[in-house]
């Protein structure tokens, strides 16, 4: 018969140590039920509008993805949303992109807007 053991998983200061599986906009993610409902493509103004179940939209340009950058319209508009819309996948490209990446783009580019305002 084994017995298992779990270890204590707080440290002497009491902060929480045990393994986490997903970080915070992972955990994000997962908890508010987030998904990409649809994607919006404007090759002329290099943008890309990712727009979420909760009509949140996220802004990207098509020119930081060097495969998007350099598709044909017909390539670039046929995508498939994946993983329970937690990413878009062109399968003409090969290429794979996630709502977590879009989520920390969106949130980096805020911070640096609101260092350099301030």
């Amino acid at each position: 018969m084994f017995i298992l053991l779990k270890r204590n998983s707080f440290n002497l200061n009491g902060m929480n140590t045990s393994p986490n599986n997903f970080d915070t906009i992972e955990k994000n993610i997962f908890e508010d039920r987030l998904a990409i409902e649809t994607v919006d493509f404007h090759p002329e103004l290099d943008v890309m509008l990712i727009i979420l179940n909760t009509k949140a939209v996220l802004l990207q340009k098509i020119s930081n993805y060097k495969s998007l950058k350099e598709a044909d319209k017909e390539s670039l508009f046929q995508y498939e949303l994946i993983g329970n819309g937690t990413g878009i996948h062109w399968p003409k490209l090969d290429e794979d992109l996630s709502l977590k990446g879009f989520l920390r783009d969106e949130l980096l580019n805020r911070v640096r807007k609101d260092t350099l305002a301030a």
